[in-house]
């Protein structure tokens, strides 16, 4: 070690310090967007096998710019279409519901039919309702009382949101073209890194968690969609309002632990505030089975059959990683939890040192 540290130049040290010091930098400046930076790394991860099928079946002089441009544009349809047609029907929704409250003010609004049937909380908001809201001008004289200073900072809070969502999106979509785009030539110089850097186990961690990555994404993506759409179909054979549209939230909720059991249960509620307990009933039903097979068996095996990730790992990847990084946990947590059982399995291995021990000898 000693002699190690003498062959060490000055200028070696400095230029160690420097590197250091501008690798720091860059970390610090970039911070402000590591989550969009995160999601267009996992986007790019889980959609390249795609988008190689897509980019050849192109000709050669369009292959450059022309592929990624073009599959980033789908990608970003992918995202903003259900958004706007999620916009629009709350839109759609929120404009009847004003009507109704301004032609109810006049007369009182009067208490929903099915507020009563709504089990646990629908007595208790239907008396406060019959207590605050059935006087003439009982609604606009409530509105009347909200501060305005509180509406301003909720306004102002909102637009924040919009602006910093805004901006996260097209840092996401312009970074997710170039990683398209340039992928092939940075995978290269960064599979060098990691040679030089960790040698060749680490080149193999950094594969696997490639895999997890891109398995996490089939399992919580696919699956979520596949739940999405046959809890949609239940919803619309039981007569749940607006089934489309919330079994497009379904299939959202779906990606995310616990969130598909939510929006079954709102649904079977619609179904019990207007009577049809029955309806409500079998759906539960319907909509619990698809979902234990999903969280039991489809996901588990999409994530970590190819990852070679034992069941409880994956639920605690999962689930830890949604806790520490947010949404983008859903795909982190499972990787890190592929490096950390390799090391696992890498360390714990018979080697020379357990095979040099002495054996216990049977006793007659």
């Amino acid at each position: 070690m000693r002699q190690f540290f003498s062959q060490i130049t000055p200028q070696q040290i400095a230029r160690l310090v420097l590197a250091a010091l501008i690798v720091a930098s860059g970390v610090y400046v970039l911070s402000p967007f590591f989550a969009p930076l995160g999601w267009a790394v996992v986007l790019a991860i889980a959609t390249w096998p795609l988008y190689r099928r897509f980019q050849f079946r192109l000709p050669p002089g369009a292959r450059r710019d022309v592929a990624p441009l073009l599959f980033t544009l789908a990608i970003t349809l992918v995202f903003i279409v259900p958004v706007l047609w999620a916009a629009l029907e709350m839109g759609r929704e929120l404009n009847q519901l004003v009507i109704w409250l301004r032609d109810s003010d006049h007369g009182g609004v009067v208490v929903p039919e099915y507020l009563d049937k709504v089990p646990f909380v629908g007595a208790s908001f239907a008396e406060w309702w019959r207590a605050n809201m059935i006087a003439d001008g009982g609604f606009s004289s409530r509105i009347a009382r909200v501060d305005t200073a509180t509406l301003a900072r909720v306004t102002q809070r909102t637009a924040i949101f919009l602006v910093r969502s805004g901006t996260f999106f097209v840092v996401t979509i312009l970074t997710l073209f170039f990683l398209f785009r340039d992928g092939e030539s940075f995978g290269r110089r960064l599979q060098v890194l990691v040679r030089r850097v960790l040698g060749r186990k680490g080149f193999e961690l950094s594969h696997l968690m490639i895999v997890a990555v891109r398995s996490t994404s089939d399992g919580v993506v696919l699956v979520g969609i596949g739940m999405g759409t046959l809890l949609g179909l239940g919803y619309a054979i039981t007569g749940v309002p607006h089934a489309e549209l919330l079994g497009s939230l379904t299939a959202v909720f779906a990606m995310i632990p616990f969130g598909a059991p939510a929006a079954l249960a709102l649904a079977c509620l619609f179904l019990v505030a207007q009577g049809a307990v029955s309806s409500a009933v079998g759906l539960g039903i319907f909509g619990g089975v698809v979902i234990f097979i999903a969280d039991h068996f489809l996901r588990p095996v999409l994530i970590g059959g190819n990852a070679k990730l034992p069941f409880l790992w994956v639920f605690l990847g999962i689930f830890g990683g949604l806790a520490t990084f947010g949404i983008l946990g859903l795909f982190l947590g499972p990787a890190l939890m592929v490096a950390l059982v390799s090391l696992w399995r890498e360390w714990t291995q018979p080697g020379p040192f357990h095979a040099s021990l002495p054996r216990p000898t049977r006793r007659n």
